[in-house]
C-alpha cells in the first residue's frame, strides 16, 4: 500500500511519536513505508510523515552518493531509535522534506552519529554512521521527536520560506505523489 503523504502544518508533524511495543508486527507497515518513500522519489520516510505517531522510520541513502564516493548508502529500517551521541565537524547540506515539497535548505548537522534501534527482526543494534547517511538518519529522527529540517532555520531564512510553507498547508502545490493537507 502507498500512503499519502502529510504536508506540513499537520499537528502530527510537531507531536514526539511513540515507542512501539517491542515485538509488535509492523512487518507490513515497513513494507509499506518502502513503497511510500520508493513511490515519492524519497531517501528517508518517517512513520509520523504518513499520519502514524510511532517511532520507526525507513532510508535508503544510497540515492544520494554517486559511484565514486567512498561512503557506500544503506536502506534500512529504524525502529524505537535512541541517539547516543552526535560528534564530528559540523557541516553543512542542503536538505529538503516529502511532507515540506519545493523548500530546500542548508543544515548543519555533525558528521557523524552513533545509534541504538532495533532492526525489522525486533534485534537491537547499536552503530555508527557518518556522512549523508547519517545526516538522513538524523533528519528523520528529528521527524519521530516532532521536529522538521525548517525549524532549523533562523531569521531572514525563516521569513523567506514562510508563505511557501503556508502555501503548503492549503495544498497550493504540485506534487508526484499523494498528500494530504491540514488546511484544503
Amino acid at each position: 500500500m502507498i500512503y499519502p503523504i502529510v504536508a506540513y502544518g499537520n499537528p502530527i508533524l510537531k507531536k514526539e511519536a511513540e515507542e512501539i511495543p517491542e515485538g509488535d508486527d509492523i512487518q507490513q507497515l515497513i513494507q509499506d513505508m518502502y513503497s511510500t518513500m520508493d513511490h515519492a522519489n524519497g531517501v528517508g520516510l518517517a512513520a509520523p510523515q504518513i499520519n502514524k505517531g510511532i517511532r520507526l522510520f525507513v532510508i535508503d541513502s544510497s540515492l544520494m552518493l554517486d559511484e565514486e564516493d567512498e561512503e557506500k548508502g544503506i536502506r534500512r529500517v529504524f525502529i524505537n531509535p535512541i541517539i547516543l551521541d552526535e560528534y564530528g565537524d559540523n557541516f553543512g547540506f542542503e536538505e529538503g522534506c516529502l511532507s515540506i515539497p519545493d523548500v530546500r535548505a542548508e543544515i548543519i548537522r555533525p558528521e557523524k552519529l552513533t545509534l541504538e534501534y532495533f532492526d525489522e527482526n525486533w534485534n537491537l543494534k547499536e552503530e555508527e554512521f557518518s556522512g549523508l547517511t547519517a545526516r538522513v538518519i538524523q533528519h528523520e529522527y528529528d521527524h519521530l521527536e516532532g521536529i522538521l529540517f525548517v525549524d532549523y532555520l533562523k531569521g531572514l531564512k525563516k521569513r523567506l520560506v514562510q508563505s511557501k510553507l503556508i502555501e503548503i498547508s492549503k495544498g497550493k502545490i504540485s506534487t508526484d505523489y499523494r498528500m494530504v493537507y491540514p488546511l484544503k
